[in-house]
C-alpha cells in the first residue's frame, strides 16, 4: 500500500505508523513537551493518541503527520491538520520532541502541512490553538505569518484551558508563503 509522503529539505512528513510508538511515547512522557498539550501521558495513553491519529487518517483522510528527520530516520514529532469533533476551526498543530526543538523544524514542517491542507483539503482558514503562555509556539505561528485571531474554547477534556486561535486565511498564506522559512 502506498503511503502519502510530503518532503521538505530536511524532513519527511507521513501518516503515523506503529513503528512510531516509541518516539511518540517518549514525547508524550516529556513534561516540557507536554506542558501545553494536556500534560504527560503514559505509554498506553500515547498508544491511544497514535491510534487516534491513524484512525483519523483512515476515516477523515487527514490528521497530524509523523515528522521524520531524513538524515537520521528519527521520529521527531507530529505536525499537521487536525479537526476533531467540536474543534474551534481547521487547525494545523505541532508538537516536537525536545531533541528536535530550536532547529526550525516546526516552521519547516508546519509550512509544508499548511500547503498540503490548503491544496488537498480545500480549507479557507488555518488556525493554531496556542496557550497564551506558550511563547515558543507563538513565535512559530508568527514565523508562519499567523496573528492572534481570537480566544476559543476547546471541547472536553480541554474545556478548562485558555486558548488563543492564531491563524490566517488561504489567501493571506499564499501571498506570504515565499517568505516563510
Amino acid at each position: 500500500m502506498a503511503i502519502l509522503q510530503v518532503h521538505t529539505p530536511r524532513l519527511l512528513l507521513r501518516p503515523p505508523l506503529l513503528e512510531d510508538l516509541d518516539g511518540w511515547a517518549e514525547f508524550a512522557a516529556d513534561p516540557e513537551c507536554m506542558k501545553f498539550l494536556g500534560g504527560v501521558q503514559s505509554r498506553s495513553a500515547a498508544w491511544r493518541a497514535l491510534m487516534t491519529m491513524a484512525g483519523s487518517w483512515q476515516l477523515q483522510g487527514f490528521a497530524m503527520f509523523s515528522v521524520i528527520e531524513k538524515e537520521s530516520g528519527r521520529w521527531l514529532g507530529r505536525i499537521g491538520p487536525w479537526m476533531p469533533a467540536d474543534w474551534p476551526g481547521t487547525e494545523v498543530g505541532w508538537g516536537l520532541s525536545s531533541a528536535a526543538q530550536g532547529k526550525g523544524y516546526a516552521v519547516e514542517a508546519a509550512a509544508a502541512a499548511m500547503d498540503w491542507a490548503f491544496d488537498n483539503l480545500g480549507w479557507s482558514e488555518i488556525i493554531h490553538c496556542i496557550d497564551p503562555d506558550n511563547e515558543p509556539s507563538q513565535r512559530v505561528a508568527q514565523r508562519l505569518g499567523a496573528r492572534n485571531l481570537r480566544r476559543v474554547a476547546l471541547p472536553a477534556p480541554y474545556d478548562t484551558m485558555t486558548i488563543d486561535a492564531w491563524g490566517q486565511t488561504r489567501e493571506e498564506w499564499r501571498a506570504r508563503r515565499q517568505s516563510v522559512q
